[in-house]
């Protein structure tokens, strides 16, 4: 079982940064790949950025070059830093922990609203 808990959420405007944190606990963090997704209202949830235990990184295109994901495996926590941010960034963003089928974990998701 791994629990996780997702913060830095908030308002921003355009063209702003923001920085996600989310940290985990009741599992060996490292041997998971971490994983943050989105979903704004009446859309389905979307993959917004994963990383390896070997920091091999995936971004949906819509955010290449603006967000950035990490993880510190000594403090259990993966981060998503999110720069240049666009209204259509709007969303409720969920922390994600997968290893394998029946080992995949959500936090409750942190909200983030791009507006001026």
């Amino acid at each position: 079982q791994v629990q996780l808990v997702e913060s830095g959420g908030g308002l921003v405007q355009p063209g702003g940064s923001l920085r996600l944190s989310c940290a985990a606990s009741g599992s060996i963090f490292s041997i998971y790949v971490m994983g943050w997704y989105r979903q704004a209202p009446e859309k389905q949830r979307e993959l917004v950025a994963t990383i390896t235990s070997g920091d091999t990184t995936i971004y949906t295109d819509s955010v290449k070059g603006r967000f950035t994901i990490s993880r510190d495996n000594a403090k259990n926590t993966v981060y998503l830093q999110m720069n240049s941010l666009e209204p259509e960034d709007t969303a409720v963003y969920y922390c994600n922990a997968w290893r394998k089928p029946g080992w995949n974990y959500w936090g409750q998701g942190t909200q983030v609203t791009v507006s001026s």
